[in-house]
């Protein structure tokens, strides 16, 4: 069995092993089809790619009189139907019990899994979800993967935001859904916060947030298929806690309102050193900003701004919105001259 049938084999061995224990070699046997000898190569191969470990005293030749368990890497892979699904059993059942995560990680996975495989549910208008969840001796590795008619589609519809560039500046602010008497617009924004490494795709287009990198969301390259999927990756070592990251977006840091949200410009500009000039570009900067107390705009990236752009978005916009705290953040030298002269008069 080489390389490639090994990767047959993974999404599902680690699950087998936590099952099965002593009598994995049988439960191998019967789903492959396969003898004895051939499937105690397997294991042996399994667990010398640390997918698995045997507990015991192997004897020449033989492996018994112990029992076989998950390794440093782990991996489920489940696809479920749609309608009637209810994203708290998958984690409960299919995932939680087969994974061996710090105290913290855990917490952050089942925010994540929940939100996510919730959203597929509610929004995706599509019929199956796939979900991976895989673990590393470094990393938790979440995919989700519906077949529905994908996001930046759904934005579309709900909200008349046919670019997908400004349906994920909107997303980047938080608080959008095209459901607003079911849901609040925190799932997929409080879950990007929770990662490291967090990857969106839907509609040939693709964004990334990196949790390093504080500068916001980058364009990336699509997958072709159909549906949204999204990936994130949370390193095992992380100081990250979800209490910290759901306490982040409150205005004194202390509770859990949602009154803060950082605005990344540089998704509207063309590259490095892009300008932003017109008001109907501010415009769509400011909306529905209103809803939060505090909005930091990015600047990080953007070599200038036009007078249009500048007046419009902190003089007008913030005229319109006097409660709102509108604070400018990564700006260089000749952005910061343009807004304060439109601030000042």
């Amino acid at each position: 069995m080489n390389r490639r049938d090994l990767a047959a084999v993974t999404p599902w061995i680690t699950a087998a092993a936590v099952e099965a224990g002593a009598q994995l070699p049988a439960r191998v046997m019967e789903r492959l089809g396969i003898g004895r000898r051939a499937a105690l190569t397997l294991l042996r191969r399994l667990q010398a790619a640390q997918w698995l470990v045997f507990e015991g005293t192997p004897g020449k030749g033989r492996m018994r009189g112990g029992v076989w368990r998950p390794g440093a890497l782990r991996q489920v892979v489940q696809r479920y139907a749609l309608a009637g699904l209810q994203e708290d059993l998958p984690w409960s059942r299919d995932f939680a019990p087969h994974f061996m995560l710090p105290p913290e990680v855990a917490r952050m996975a089942r925010h994540a899994f929940t939100e996510l495989l919730n959203n597929a549910v509610d929004h995706s208008g599509g019929t199956q979800v796939t979900v991976s969840m895989r673990q590393t001796p470094l990393q938790l590795q979440l995919l989700v993967s519906d077949d529905g008619c994908g996001l930046f589609e759904r934005i579309a519809d709900a909200h008349a935001i046919a670019d997908p560039t400004l349906a994920m500046l909107e997303l980047s602010k938080g608080k959008l859904t095209s459901q607003p008497d079911r849901h609040t617009g925190r799932g997929l924004f409080f879950s990007s916060r929770l990662a490291d490494v967090f990857d969106l795709h839907a509609n040939a287009s693709a964004f990334q947030y990196r949790g390093w990198d504080h500068r916001g969301w980058f364009k990336s390259r699509p997958l072709a298929r159909q549906g949204t999927s999204v990936y994130l990756a949370i390193a095992l070592d992380t100081p990250r806690t979800l209490d910290a990251v759901l306490r982040a977006h409150s205005l004194d840091g202390d509770g859990y309102g949602f009154d803060r949200t950082v605005v990344p410009l540089r998704l509207l500009a063309d590259g490095d050193g892009g300008a932003l000039d017109s008001r109907a570009l501010a415009r769509r900067v400011a909306a529905r900003l209103q809803r939060f107390r505090r909005a930091e705009l990015d600047f990080t990236g953007i070599g200038e701004i036009g007078h249009g752009f500048a007046d419009e978005l902190f003089r007008v916009a913030a005229h319109g919105h006097p409660a709102l705290q509108m604070v400018p953040v990564g700006a260089v030298p000749r952005v910061t001259a343009m807004i304060d002269a439109v601030r000042g008069g």
